[in-house]
């Protein structure tokens, strides 16, 4: 997507270039650049009214029993573009990305913008993510989420928040998607670091008999500072290690939870770990 914006911003400059007769008087050069930037941005507000349009056609109160695989095309072309304005991606453990078959992926939490590293860098892996109920009201997103089959969960309400874990059970079993959840919860804006779990979600992985894809995420807090003063962030996502099944068999969700907890700890070090007394559920 990015290649065909740069490739016909290029030819449109040109051939505008050439109509206004650019390359016939030079004191007219400044037309070309001018005009490459203006249809590069038009090119992508255009994109972006498109993708507001056809969320108008997405009704929520139906449900979605599998995916739009015309939705995931979008929602991948739309952060081809925004990512790379927004932040830099820095990996470390993307080879042990299970190749075959789904998983749960779990990672610390620490800004709105955390699910779109995990699109960027699971790109084949068909992600979708366990989120709040608030944000069924997101302006344009929340329809995307709709079709993509996120699992909304209340976690106000534990009857509600069972009916969310048993249907990304299901999605795991049907091999609809892959899912990702954020174990603590809810994003700590006080200090951004890592805090406890609520350990209810790692039943997903043993009622599914998934792998549990373990992963770090640190910098993304920056990135709406630093888009303000027009500056990329460097965004840090580690994969840390991959849990079969057979390696968690036996073990209950309070000790699944805490042996995550300490490789998440120990990955990110004692100053980006709270010191906060945890509350094991």
């Amino acid at each position: 997507m990015r290649a065909y914006l740069y490739i016909s911003s290029l030819l449109i400059s040109l051939a505008i270039s050439g109509f206004t007769g650019v390359f016939e008087q030079l004191s007219r050069l400044w037309i070309l650049p001018v005009s490459y930037i203006g249809v590069f941005l038009l090119q992508y507000v255009v994109f972006f009214i498109f993708l507001w349009l056809w969320s108008l056609t997405v009704d929520t109160s139906k449900p979605q029993e599998k995916e739009s695989p015309f939705c995931r095309f979008l929602t991948r072309q739309a952060i081809a573009l925004v990512v790379p304005r927004l932040m830099k991606i820095h990996t470390t453990g993307t080879e042990k990305i299970p190749k075959k078959g789904r998983f749960l992926l779990v990672s610390n939490h620490l800004f709105d913008l955390d699910p779109v590293v995990f699109l960027k860098c699971f790109p084949k892996s068909q992600l979708t993510f366990v989120s709040k109920r608030e944000n069924k009201k997101l302006f344009m997103i929340s329809k995307y989420m709709h079709k993509l089959i996120c699992p909304f969960i209340n976690r106000e309400n534990d009857r509600e928040a069972l009916k969310s874990i048993l249907r990304c059970i299901q999605i795991l079993k049907d091999d609809l998607a892959s899912i990702v959840v954020f174990p603590e919860g809810h994003i700590y804006k006080s200090d951004r670091k890592l805090h406890h779990f609520r350990n209810g979600v790692f039943k997903i992985a043993q009622r599914a008999k998934v792998p549990i894809v373990v992963c770090t995420l640190k910098n993304t807090q920056y990135i709406k500072e630093n888009l303000r003063r027009l500056k990329r962030t460097h965004v840090y996502m580690d994969l840390l290690t991959v849990i079969e099944p057979e390696q968690y068999r036996g073990l209950n969700t309070v000790e699944l939870g805490e042996q995550i907890y300490n490789l998440m700890a120990q990955h990110l070090g004692p100053e980006n770990v709270s010191t906060e007394k945890r509350t094991i559920l």
